[in-house]
């Protein structure tokens, strides 16, 4: 085994309580990851599945797993910002989706997400100094800049983490996608969003992909895998990476990664097992590059770290 660890990052989708569960349930019985984000990081009206909450945190915890707990990306209610604040109270890891939490997390451990905007030394060093342990750098920074916040968070005793499977969360709105595009109203909007349990593609008027929506958030539409620059972002000093919940078999695709960490399989055939998870859906790895996020490049591009 690798000192590399995996995280399986919050459940960005509306799924049924029952279907959140029998995931979990899987997740804490066969899936090789070291820790599982939980909780409603996206809308804050998808409340259902909350009572289960203490059930699935006993569940991953008896199984081995460390639970972190995430917050909304965007607080703009009064009542959004206590139930951050109660984030606080269940004597857990938090991990901050927006400022409204690294406010109210000052002076705490605490962890960030992909989210929140950090792309230079001189932030990463602000929020080490209020208590930042742990960091899922933003899936959009290109490899040159991980590797200089990864060597920064180094020196800060700041655990660094990459995005590397999954649609990646680009942005946060006001405004609903998913209700606007059934031709409802944020306030009534029926979770329509439940109906699309992967996040609902958008092509541009010449038939491209472009983007997914997922409710509030707008997502890449192709996956974002990195398996094949895995080595890379070791040599950058990142050893803990997260794997973001999708509509497919979560539990070989963390597999899949894990053998890839601990050199049981090389990262083509890694790569080719995780097109086959997902036929219907492309991958990509383009921001990493330095590239338009959408692209798949194979190998290592120049300037990368060996």
């Amino acid at each position: 085994m690798t000192d590399c660890k995996l995280t399986l990052g919050p459940l960005l989708y509306h799924w049924p309580t029952e279907r959140k569960l029998d995931f979990y349930r899987r997740i804490a019985a066969e899936a090789p990851v070291d820790t599982v984000v939980l909780g409603e990081v996206v809308c804050p009206k998808r409340t259902a599945g909350e009572e289960i909450l203490p059930e699935l945190i006993a569940l991953l915890q008896a199984a081995g797993k460390e639970v972190v707990l995430g917050s909304l990306a965007l607080v703009m209610q009064p009542r959004e910002r206590h139930a951050t604040a109660d984030l606080l109270e269940l004597d857990l890891p938090v991990e901050a989706g927006d400022g409204t939490a690294l406010a109210l997390l000052r002076g705490r451990p605490h962890h960030a997400g992909p989210l929140l905007p950090v792309a230079n030394e001189g932030t990463l060093a602000m929020l080490a100094g209020q208590g930042l342990r742990r960091i899922c750098f933003a899936g959009e920074l290109p490899g040159s800049t991980v590797a200089v916040l990864a060597a920064e968070a180094a020196r800060l005793g700041v655990e660094a983490e990459a995005f590397v499977f999954g649609r990646l969360p680009l942005a946060i709105s006001a405004r609903c996608y998913h209700a606007r595009n059934h031709g409802l109203a944020k306030d009534g909007c029926q979770f329509v969003c439940g109906e699309d349990p992967d996040g609902l593609v958008v092509d541009t008027l010449d038939g491209m992909p472009f983007v997914a929506i997922n409710g509030v958030q707008t997502q890449t539409h192709s996956y974002v895998d990195l398996v094949g620059d895995l080595a890379a972002l070791r040599a950058m000093g990142i050893h803990r990476f997260r794997l973001s919940p999708q509509d497919l078999d979560m539990v070989a695709v963390a597999r899949t990664v894990r053998a890839t960490l601990d050199g049981q399989i090389d990262p083509e055939e890694a790569a080719e097992r995780l097109q086959d998870l997902t036929p219907d859906t492309d991958h990509s790895n383009g921001f990493f590059h330095g590239l338009e996020g959408r692209v798949q490049v194979a190998g290592r591009s120049p300037g990368l770290v060996e």
